[in-house]
């Protein structure tokens, strides 16, 4: 595999775990807005934290993991 093709992959999986975050957060705010029991809701804004932090902290992992070591 030549490196453009594993740097192409990599970056697709970082966008793909940033869009996966966003469509939980985005799922949560819909729980949160149709429940009427306070479990659905709670598990709406556990849906929506988890999601914030899948975006924030993930992406950035994975990007630490494949960063090239220095020379």
């Amino acid at each position: 595999m030549s490196d453009d093709r594993q740097a192409q992959g990599r970056w697709l999986a970082i966008v793909g775990v940033r869009l996966a975050g966003a469509a939980g957060a985005l799922f949560g705010l819909v729980l949160i807005g149709r429940a009427y029991a306070w479990p659905q809701k709670a598990l709406g804004v556990a849906l929506v934290l988890s999601a914030l932090l899948l975006i924030a902290v993930v992406p950035k992992a994975l990007a630490h993991r494949w960063r090239t070591p220095p020379a």
